[in-house]
């Protein structure tokens, strides 16, 4: 039976971040956001459906706002029902994608941003797989990235050098002890259900602490701190520390050396982004959004405006998505059905959309999964 990265770590690290795990009934929010998001969104949900009869699943669906375009429409990226309704009725949700703008438009900031500190979801997790009988080179590693602080704090500030007269741009680069920790135990855990399964686990730790002595060194230090405090439950896990720069290098060069990488959450991003390279698109890399009392999965795409409205959106990275969310919800049998159902769809190679060279639309490769299932 194949396996993707996913499944390696999921039942116990799921039941361990995800206190709704096992609920038979479960209560999904739909948020599409921009672009693409309202194309591959719908497919996430039909797959959900089609599971209902075989695993005794039931499936109730919230349709949610959020976006640039919701900005425009109501002056909120991030409306205040769509954060209610999640902490009070979902157990999980799948957010499609956001179109933000690369100059400041006052009064938005990033609606995934704002979400995943609201709903407390500390690890975005993204594995990273190629499919057995494809031409991908093999890869199977899992990024593991901090998702509540760096950079992405967002707390700028642009002033007047009077010296020179001209304007300077600061950023606050936040990385707390207690994230950190956090982070790293996850990542951790999911390489000890991976050494289950492959008889071995690596886990790199990635950080620029040579340049940022205090901020990524103290991500370091806690990192390490955390794997030698727990000897006795992680000593079998091989430990690996890598600067980012030549994390980036090797991971290209060299993707077979790589297991599990935890990163603080800018590095996290490049790197699991760069990594869709490997496996053919971005249109195939799934992550989950993990908090204590929601799993968000989330294609690792963006809004892609210059294709959205056509139909030839991959929706392989959303309904991956859709079972790394049910993964951490415990439902492992039945994110291992979407698993080899994608996998078969991918190595046979002919139901495709053009980011993989293919012609097929986006329900076209949708169709064709569901009827694998």
């Amino acid at each position: 039976m194949l396996r993707t990265a996913a499944s390696r770590f999921a039942t116990s690290t799921c039941r361990t971040y995800a206190t709704n795990a096992l609920r038979k009934n479960l209560t999904i929010g739909l948020i599409p956001g921009d672009g693409i998001g309202k194309e591959v969104i719908p497919a996430g949900k039909q797959v959900l459906e089609n599971l209902n009869s075989k695993h005794g699943l039931k499936f109730d669906f919230i349709d949610l706002q959020a976006g640039f375009q919701t900005f425009l429409d109501t002056g909120k990226a991030l409306p205040d029902e769509t954060v209610q309704v999640l902490k009070s009725q979902c157990q999980g949700a799948l957010f499609g994608a956001v179109q933000s703008p690369t100059t400041k438009v006052e009064g938005y900031s990033s609606p995934i941003v704002a979400l995943r500190k609201e709903m407390g979801l500390f690890a975005n997790v993204r594995p990273v797989k190629s499919v057995s009988g494809t031409k991908d080179r093999p890869v199977d590693m899992v990024i593991v990235r901090e998702n509540t602080e760096d950079l992405y704090i967002k707390i700028e500030k642009t002033y007047i050098d009077k010296a020179t007269g001209t304007r300077v741009a600061e950023a606050t680069k936040r990385i707390s002890e207690i994230a950190t920790r956090r982070i790293a135990t996850i990542a951790l855990d999911i390489a000890l259900q991976r050494l289950k399964v492959n008889g071995k686990a690596t886990l790199t730790v990635t950080h620029k602490s040579n340049v940022l002595s205090q901020s990524d060194g103290l991500f370091r230090e806690i990192c390490k701190d955390v794997y030698e405090s727990n000897k006795d439950k992680y000593g079998s896990i091989t430990y690996n520390e890598q600067i980012v720069d030549s994390m980036v290098y090797r991971m290209f060069r060299e993707p077979q050396c790589f297991d599990v990488i935890v990163a603080p959450n800018l590095y996290g991003d490049i790197l699991s982004d760069g990594a869709a390279a490997l496996v053919g698109s971005l249109g195939v890399v799934p992550s989950a959004n993990v908090g204590p009392e929601i799993v968000i999965g989330e294609p690792c795409h963006g809004s892609a405006p210059d294709i959205a409205g056509k139909g030839i959106a991959n929706p392989i990275a959303t309904i991956r998505s859709t079972a790394l969310m049910l993964e951490f919800l415990g439902h492992n049998d039945a994110a291992q059905d979407i698993h080899r159902a994608v996998e078969a769809n991918m190595r046979e190679n002919k139901i495709k959309t053009p980011d993989l060279g293919g012609n097929s639309t986006t329900q076209q490769v949708t169709e064709d999964v569901l009827a694998r299932l």
